[in-house]
């Protein structure tokens, strides 16, 4: 099969290559997906998962991706909980050859039903944003009606989704990032916006919640923010600073399947719109994912027509 492989972490995304590679099998408890779409996080590069095993030893040439959206070909043994044609969505495993390729093994639990009239492109670009904005929010953030929610990177992949759920959850929203965004958080449901370049965070005032995407001295600042009892939540590593009578959780997310239900009919609903920018072939994935120009939504790469 077609996939895009790494083998050198030092290189980045420029290391990738289109390759020829051998097509997985469904071992147990997973099923084997044909890729129709593919979504790609740049950052994965970086995360371990990406260059070794489970048990620490070196697996390059590595497959990247972990977003995938597909048609299940083969089930492994024991594997319950979908059948051979089933459309679905989902997360790759982290230590595991990913979604760049014209086939991915991946566990069955992972994975959710993708709806027929929700296109393969489309769920390709829920699982990460869609799942960390979920879990963010409603499991390590506690979020409640009427709270007020300070998103970082509103315009973003995952800011984006995470202004949406909580807008609709019944937030007062408060989006950040650069001057060029201020429409795009504003379209994605924020209710004030903050140019981080030109505008001062502290004249928001206290929050209920922060979800953090940035870090570093965002992130510090950000926990000067939350109000007794608030919650700062993060992905961008171990908060370098704790609320004064809050709490501050950063946490990786996980596959759900439940969860990812949930997205995808609010996505059918048209209560939630995925932030798609770059769609490219899977040959011409090397370029696609190794822009020139900032750009701005989630690179999907379409593995088949």
């Amino acid at each position: 099969m077609k996939a895009i492989v790494v083998t050198d972490e030092a290189a980045g995304a420029a290391g990738m290559t289109l390759a020829e590679r051998p097509k997985p099998e469904a071992t147990g408890n997973d099923v084997l997906v044909e890729v129709h779409a593919s979504g790609f996080t740049p950052g994965e590069l970086t995360w371990p998962g990406t260059w070794t095993d489970r048990l620490g030893r070196d697996r390059t040439p590595s497959i990247p991706g972990h977003e995938v959206a597909g048609v299940v070909t083969a089930l492994g043994y024991g594997t319950r909980g979908l059948s051979v044609g089933q459309r679905v969505f989902g997360l790759a495993d982290w230590t595991r050859d990913g979604t760049l390729a014209e086939y991915v093994a991946i566990e069955a639990r992972n994975l959710a039903p993708l709806p027929g009239d929700v296109d393969f492109t489309v769920g390709a670009s829920l699982p990460i944003s869609g799942l960390t904005a979920w879990q963010g929010l409603f499991v390590h953030g506690r979020f409640e009606v009427g709270q007020s929610v300070l998103v970082h990177g509103a315009a973003g992949g995952v800011g984006s989704m995470v202004a949406q759920l909580a807008r609709e959850a019944g937030a007062y929203v408060i989006g950040t990032g650069r001057a060029a965004d201020r429409q795009a958080a504003l379209d994605f449901g924020a209710q004030e916006f903050v140019d981080l370049d030109n505008d001062t965070l502290e004249d928001v005032g206290e929050v209920d919640l922060v979800f953090d995407v940035i870090g570093a001295d965002i992130a510090r600042r950000s926990a000067g923010l939350v109000r007794a009892g608030g919650m700062l939540v993060t992905i961008a590593g171990p908060p370098e600073a704790q609320p004064a009578e809050g709490l501050a959780v950063d946490f990786v997310v996980e596959a759900d399947r439940a969860q990812l239900s949930e997205v995808v009919q609010r996505v059918r609903d048209g209560r939630l719109r995925t932030n798609i920018g770059t769609v490219a072939t899977l040959d011409d994935a090397v370029a696609a994912l190794n822009p020139t120009e900032r750009t701005k939504g989630k690179t999907i790469i379409r593995v088949r027509p």
